[in-house]
């Protein structure tokens, strides 16, 4: 029992001496932690990442603290001596998204709010649904790509400039199947139409379904690359599909679309406008003096 009370005093005291800054240290380890599993989860590397993580633990139990397999031991430590240098090879595309969502304006943004035009957006939303619904009756292919913090002007540059308002009669005459432009990707920035005709980079993924054709591979594609959201409209069955973050929800309804447009598109903002009012609360109840502790209001 005195190990056991010693034991918590000791766990007092350690307590005792962390300051408000350790626990902001922590939180935004655990945080950058949480996001770098989250985006490995979502991507085709996830069962490549849960056969590192167990090649870690073997070397731990092989090591002398443990099991003491000294050949197996050395052995795994130079695999992953070695293999340091593949792993940035293997996680390539995801380092290039990462650093790339690093480098935009809404990595920058999650600390100074910004206004969003909830109204045009719901305007766009609105006009989007009602264009796939019409184009899904008809069975008129189209590739619509919902731009957000990561830019897509080098994908912009393969197709022309348009720079229009959203209407649902604008997006069914570009996607028409005798139109010029239908053949390709119609690129949304900031709630207006900013391109169409453009080329998006096919998904590299091989376990995707056969009758997947190229507009759905290439509406997967550009989501892998970039946080857009991606609508794609079958012109051989006319089912309405749409692919965020390299995952593709199929054979939706026209209510279950707007659904996920709003979730991705208008949720998204209020929740950081709301965390960015939350964080700056907090800190000004818990402002500190310049030798770190506590000041009084």
């Amino acid at each position: 029992m005195q190990d056991f009370s010693s034991y918590f005093l000791r766990i007092l005291n350690y307590l005792s001496t962390i300051s408000f800054w350790d626990i902001v240290d922590i939180l935004i380890v655990a945080f950058l932690f949480y996001k770098v599993i989250d985006l490995v989860r979502k991507t085709s590397s996830y069962n490549l990442a849960k056969g590192i993580l167990l090649l870690l633990i073997v070397l731990w139990l092989s090591g002398p603290s443990v099991f003491n397999l000294t050949m197996i031991n050395f052995i795994l430590r130079k695999t992953v001596e070695i293999g340091l240098i593949a792993l940035v090879i293997i996680f390539q595309p995801e380092l290039r998204k990462l650093l790339s969502r690093m480098g935009s304006k809404d990595f920058y943004g999650i600390f100074s709010p910004r206004v969003q035009t909830t109204s045009k957006a719901d305007a766009a939303i609105t006009q989007t649904v009602l264009a796939c619904e019409q184009m899904s009756k008809t069975k008129t292919g189209a590739l619509i790509i919902y731009e957000r913090s990561v830019k897509l002007s080098d994908i912009m540059t393969t197709g022309t400039i348009i720079d229009a308002d959203i209407t649902s009669e604008l997006l069914k005459n570009i996607f028409y199947p005798k139109a010029p432009l239908h053949d390709g990707a119609l690129i949304i920035r900031n709630f207006r139409i900013a391109a169409a005709g453009c080329v998006l980079p096919l998904t590299s993924k091989t376990n995707l379904s056969k009758d997947l054709g190229m507009r759905h591979r290439a509406g997967i594609g550009a989501s892998e690359v970039s946080d857009a959201i991606t609508i794609i409209v079958s012109e051989e069955t006319g089912g309405i599909s749409v692919a965020v973050e390299g995952m593709l929800k199929r054979n939706l309804s026209v209510s279950m679309l707007e659904q996920i447009l709003r979730n991705e598109l208008i949720v998204e903002e209020t929740k950081k406008s709301t965390a960015v009012e939350v964080f700056s609360r907090f800190f000004d109840k818990h402002k500190v003096n310049n030798d770190g502790t506590e000041k009084k209001n």
